[in-house]
């Protein structure tokens, strides 16, 4: 996407060529690749802009343009380096970008892949947990490991395929790929508990040390780790890579069952980074019993408070019509719970599914979700539901609307088309416009900009969730890694992680493309900083592609601009209409 154009410098690479403003319209320009790019993609694509008399070639070839001059071939590549000149008129540009092979590098001679022996950083599990240790070596080798004073065989497995980046789901490119590399591994289940140092590998006559130690630990002396970070960011597994799951509220108290690296385990299964949690010492195993539940209302939100001996870690799962919400390390003595007639819930249910584990399902009056908070105060967790908004018929009247204009400042311009001129620029034109458009209607409306400023994610996010706003919609346009085809790829584009949003996210798109009949590119769930509040149904729209050549000109023609902003804000108000 957009991302991987972001960090470009602002000077149009051009050789004997001044231009005085990076997205002013020179005689000949290349705004992507940069010199000297490196990507491990099979093909790249040139995205420039010369005046629209003339030809462009590249490597002597004619290239297509748009009527306005602009072009984006896409270019196989080969591993190593690839040379491309760019020639209008008596005008040439020379870029060069080198291609890395996606797989990991090939042992040479008798040794181990680089970076290949596990674990890469120090491991601690529970006794009889499976440990699993791999290297890559040459085919037909023996290869063993030794740990503890116990030497295991390490056996060759069938060809392991490499997945593409998640990113391939925006360019087709999802199919796992095969690896020539050879993988031998084995796995294990200590029951010692203790440091059981680092394990030595053995290949021939060489032998190589793993970067990381194991340790077992002792269950009886588990340490209890408590989430000292706003909103601890829990993960499937102890890196980054790993897909998030619900939220740990600061204050959160739980077991650590396991540590690699910089990460630790929780005993619910979530990891979260060690620099997130503080560890309580002489703390015993976290575990609440759960008496009375009661509820209250304030302006805008129903509050039910879960009263506990100590924070325990949770998870939420929202529905068409239900939110439930699951409590780690509890057990029910509850026999009574008030929650009167209440704007949002139609009734709470709920059920001890496993010891230690209770899910509150509540029904709600519609399908539609506005918005969710969660928070300890002390060891009492507060489930905040927001209310659904007052609207009147074709009326935005009473409705607060947040509008976050993408990018911005001098560091951030977001993707660029063919002259160079940034989306930063683009974006805050369109949501100026389209706050127009929803004040009209009745809104009321707040940006998290209104100038050419740097923010940073974290303050955008803030923004949503300080705003409290019925929607929050993030104003973008695309652009695509460089295994795209950035000449027949256009068109809207939608994106979610709440489910609260989908219905927002899907709406809009099919609003856009029939009302403006412009290309759909989809409607897509995505983890990304502007779609995870919980607050509010956060939307993140790309409204067209700044480097195809053709539809840049129809994103910055500004009639087109003003017929966008009043079809959205359109948009916004059917929606609105229908989601009581």
């Amino acid at each position: 996407m957009k991302r991987l154009l972001s960090a470009l410098v602002l000077a149009v690479l051009t050789t004997g060529l001044i231009v005085t403003s990076a997205w002013s319209n020179p005689s000949l320009g290349v705004v992507y690749p940069p010199a000297e790019h490196e990507t491990i993609a099979k093909q790249i694509f040139l995205i420039g802009s010369a005046p629209p008399t003339g030809e462009v070639t590249v490597n002597g070839k004619p290239i297509q343009r748009s009527p306005g001059g602009h072009f984006a071939p896409s270019f196989p590549l080969q591993l190593g380096e690839n040379q491309f000149s760019i020639r209008y008129q008596d005008q040439e540009l020379k870029i060069k970008v080198k291609r890395d092979s996606a797989d990991p590098p090939a042992p040479v001679g008798m040794t181990f892949g680089k970076d290949s022996l596990t674990p890469g950083s120090d491991l601690a599990r529970l006794p009889g947990e499976a440990i699993c240790l791999s290297a890559i070596a040459p085919p037909n080798v023996m290869v063993n490991a030794k740990i503890a004073g116990q030497m295991l065989p390490l056996m060759p497995q069938s060809a392991i395929s490499n997945l593409p980046e998640n990113s391939g789901v925006l360019t087709g490119l999802v199919q796992p790929i095969s690896t020539q590399a050879t993988q031998y591994a084995t796995c294990l289940k200590p029951q010692s508990i203790g440091d059981l140092g680092k394990v030595t590998y053995l290949l021939g006559s060489m032998s190589q040390e793993a970067p990381g130690k194991l340790v077992i630990l002792d269950p009886a002396r588990l340490e209890v780790a408590e989430v000292i970070a706003d909103s601890g960011a829990a993960r499937t597994g102890a890196s980054t890579n790993f897909s998030r799951i619900t939220p740990l509220p600061k204050g959160t108290r739980a077991t650590i069952t396991a540590r690699e690296g910089d990460w630790v385990r929780l005993d619910y299964g979530g990891w979260i980074r060690s620099s997130e949690v503080k560890i309580v010492p002489g703390a015993t195993p976290v575990q609440s019993i759960i008496r009375g539940i009661t509820s209250r209302q304030t302006k805008d939100w129903t509050e039910v408070l879960f009263p506990l001996q100590t924070p325990v870690p949770i998870t939420v799962q929202q529905d068409q019509n239900r939110f439930t919400l699951t409590l780690y390390n509890t057990t029910a003595q509850t026999d009574t719970i008030r929650l009167s007639d209440d704007p949002v819930i139609a009734r709470l249910d709920w059920q001890q599914v496993e010891p230690e584990k209770i899910e509150y399902r509540f029904n709600l009056k519609s399908n539609q979700q506005w918005g969710y908070k969660l928070r300890y105060e002390g060891t009492t967790l507060v489930l905040s539901l927001k209310h659904p908004p007052q609207t009147k018929q074709k009326s935005l009247s009473g409705i607060k609307i947040l509008i976050d204009p993408g990018h911005g400042g001098n560091e951030d311009l977001g993707s660029r088309g063919g002259t160079g001129y940034p989306e930063k620029s683009v974006a805050l034109i369109t949501s100026k416009l389209l706050r127009d458009e929803l004040v009209k209607r009745g809104a009321t409306v707040v940006l998290t900009r209104e100038a050419d400023i740097d923010l940073d994610l974290a303050a955008r996010v803030k923004r949503i969730n300080d705003s409290e706003a019925a929607i929050a919609l993030s104003i973008h346009y695309n652009a695509l890694p460089d295994d795209g085809d950035a000449i027949n790829t256009k068109g809207v584009a939608a994106f979610w992680y709440q489910s609260q949003a989908h219905d927002l996210a899907l709406f809009l798109h099919n609003y856009l493309v029939k009302e403006l009949n412009r290309p759909s590119y989809g409607v897509y769930w995505n983890n990304l900083a502007l779609t995870r509040p919980t607050t509010t149904p956060s939307v993140l729209l790309e409204l067209g592609f700044m480097i195809n050549p053709d539809e840049f000109e129809w994103i910055t023609n500004p009639q087109e601009q003003k017929k966008l902003a009043a079809t959205l804000a359109n948009g916004v108000t059917e929606w609105f209409t229908q989601a009581r």
